[in-house]
């Protein structure tokens, strides 16, 4: 399993390089950072730039990481080209959430590869539920479902409480992008897991109906 694909080191290889291109010069960093002020003045290529800045080695090591173990199940399924295709869907889908949560706050900004990461892991969710996952340091293991659908909850939760210096709604609005490439790329999985699209749905309707009532 953990046989890099080409495509997955190059992805590591671009993030590990910008990121210490931002660690080692402000202005490179400021640059290219998630801007909502910035974004709304015209510098639209921030929405992408930003997912390969991180703010410190931890950042970078964490999504790299999760990368690591998730890449090659969606690799083995779509292939590099879709694979890639569903990264940067994810990274702009997270991208473009964070905008419509923070679109009245023109000082937020944000960094790092986690939305299109966890695009990636929940693409790999999709496609292999069952999977088992494992936290670090807890020997218990639990269905890659469980976990997706309690990452989302824990992110809408995130979002409404405005929990930890972290970007909840660039998480969200990946996995929502590797949601929906995954079943465009592979709509049979509506018939033959349809108990796990479902169920992975349903943290994402609970979100825009919270919005829409105006309690996040």
């Amino acid at each position: 399993m953990h046989n890099l694909h080409a495509v997955t080191i190059a992805i590591m290889a671009a993030n590990v390089l910008v990121s210490l291109k931002g660690f080692n010069d402000n202005a490179f960093f400021d640059r290219y950072k998630f801007s909502i002020g910035s974004i709304k003045a015209g510098q639209k290529d921030r929405a992408i730039t930003s997912g390969f800045l991180h703010v410190d080695m931890t950042h970078l090591f964490f999504n790299m990481f999760t990368l690591y173990f998730f890449a090659n199940v969606v690799i083995n399924w779509f292939g590099p080209g879709k694979f890639l295709i569903i990264y940067f869907i994810s990274l702009l889908g997270g991208s473009l959430l964070a905008l419509f949560f923070h679109k009245d706050e023109p000082f937020y900004s944000a960094v790092g590869a986690s939305g299109a990461v966890t695009g990636i892991l929940y693409a790999a969710i999709l496609l292999n539920p069952d999977m088992p996952l494992q936290f670090v340091f807890i020997p218990v293991s639990f269905p890659a479902y469980a976990l997706g659908i309690g990452y989302m909850v824990y992110s809408i939760y995130g979002m409404k409480s405005r929990l930890g210096n972290i970007g909840h709604s660039a998480h969200f609005g990946g996995a929502i992008g590797g949601y929906t490439t995954t079943l465009l790329f592979k709509p049979d999985l509506l018939v033959t897991e349809t108990f796990i699209v479902v169920l992975l749905a349903i943290p994402i309707v609970i979100l825009f109906a919270l919005e829409k009532m105006g309690k996040i």
